[in-house]
């Protein structure tokens, strides 16, 4: 007898019904999700717990957040006020980073770009290979405290020199600035450095970057780094996938895609208008031939984060592509949850990021 797939759906439901105990009769069944005529789920309400297999610091600061005010991203706040109250907000962990990692923070310029340049104190670091660093903050803020919270563990944990990029950013300045900058830097340090030598990381924003960056230098006749970083990114346009949806009703970090009709909040202040998201640039991830031109690739997300799916999806095109690529989901975590240093999980992630560049850059 054949069976077709209905079939099979209906006798496998059926053998999970028969295999579940009932439920008490004082207790009334759990609400499920209906399904469309499109293939939309409608979801029920329903609570999620902190996850069992979080560190005890994480599960108190998922506690701490019932003390937070709940909020949207907001474009009528004025950039400059954003950026300044970014700053002051990120200060204490600032400061905390910088006692937990001592390192040395020198403000240069590459190449007539502003970079910051991060070493290790009063220990031996690196000097045949250094660290590009792509600081997260929507294409719009977070150079300040980004560029610190995502170079100083790196920098101290794994011995090396760290050089955070100050790139162009919305509304000042439009795609690809932000990459013509990253170009300008990268082609001045490979007079010191071999490709080989040179490893390219960001988060968020700066991990979008990463990605541009791997479609973007070689088109414009350089070598690719010897390693990159992807951090709460992928290789697609942000907001791709089912995890902006959960993420968007679970996590709160970020609103779900706005729907049909509705006007969605650009974070980046206009810097990608007129540009061509879904292009080879923008999301590299949807291009096999770009994609196999990578370098060894790392990527990093979490369970509740927006920048789930793309990371899994650039992961998966990645190999498909034969292109050596890791990618680590943080249990629990969510959006850019290496820039909680009080978090084992962010320790840990910093061993693998450290580890990821000791093994791939030559």
């Amino acid at each position: 007898m054949r069976l077709n797939a209905k079939s099979i759906f209906a006798i496998s439901w059926l053998a999970i019904a028969v295999a579940t105990p009932l439920a008490a009769e004082d207790a009334p069944p759990a609400p499920r999700p209906t399904f469309g005529e499109d293939g939309t789920v409608h979801v029920p309400a329903f609570d999620l717990p902190p996850s069992e297999l979080l560190s005890p610091e994480a599960v108190a600061a998922q506690k701490m957040r019932a003390k937070m005010p709940a909020g949207v991203p907001r474009n009528d706040i004025p950039v400059e006020l954003m950026r300044k109250g970014l700053v002051a907000m990120l200060a204490p962990q600032v400061a905390g980073i910088q006692k937990m990692y001592p390192v040395d923070i020198a403000e240069q310029s590459v190449a007539g770009i502003p970079v910051r340049v991060v070493t290790p104190k009063d220990k031996k670091w690196d000097k045949k290979r250094v660290l590009i660093n792509l600081h997260g903050g929507a294409f719009s803020m977070c150079w300040e405290s980004c560029s610190l919270i995502e170079s100083i563990p790196i920098a101290s944990v794994g011995g090396y020199k760290v050089v955070s990029v100050n790139y162009r950013m919305g509304p000042e300045a439009k795609h690809p600035a932000a990459l013509e900058d990253i170009e300008k830097v990268y082609r001045e340090l490979l007079k010191t450095y071999k490709a080989k030598n040179i490893g390219l990381y960001g988060c968020s924003a700066g991990g979008a970057l990463t990605a541009e960056s791997a479609s973007w230098l070689p088109s414009h006749g350089l070598p690719q780094p010897g390693g990159i970083g992807i951090f709460g990114a992928g290789g697609v346009r942000f907001l791709a996938g089912d995890s902006a949806y959960i993420s968007g009703y679970v996590s709160g970090s970020f609103p779900p895609p706005a729907k049909p009709g509705q006007t969605a909040t650009d974070m980046t202040r206009g810097y990608f208008d007129g540009a061509e998201i879904k292009g080879p640039v923008i999301s590299p991830a949807e291009f096999p031939a770009v994609l196999a031109k990578f370098p060894p690739t790392l990527l990093i997300t979490g369970t509740r984060a927006m920048d789930m799916s793309p990371a899994v999806y650039t992961n998966s095109q990645l190999l498909k592509a034969g292109v050596k690529s890791t990618l680590v989901v943080g249990e629990g975590m969510d959006h850019c949850y290496i820039y909680q240093s009080n978090l084992p999980e962010a320790r840990d992630a910093y061993d693998v990021i450290v580890r990821f560049f000791r093994e791939n850059l030559k």
